[in-house]
């Protein structure tokens, strides 16, 4: 399985420092001690509801 990238920053305070918190993929932000998760979603722009004809 491969590594995912780190994040630069935490989404709550901002700050940078963050450390692993635990094997599933959580970050520690020890200046705003948080624990977060990201979830990568997807690639592209989300489908848009198709214009109905006149």
């Amino acid at each position: 399985m491969s590594e995912r990238a780190a994040p630069f920053y935490c989404p709550y305070c901002g700050e940078e420092h963050l450390e692993p918190y635990a094997e599933d993929g959580t970050w520690f932000c020890r200046d705003c001690v948080r624990a977060f998760r990201l979830k990568f979603l997807g690639v592209g722009a989300p489908q848009t509801h198709k214009e109905i004809p006149r």
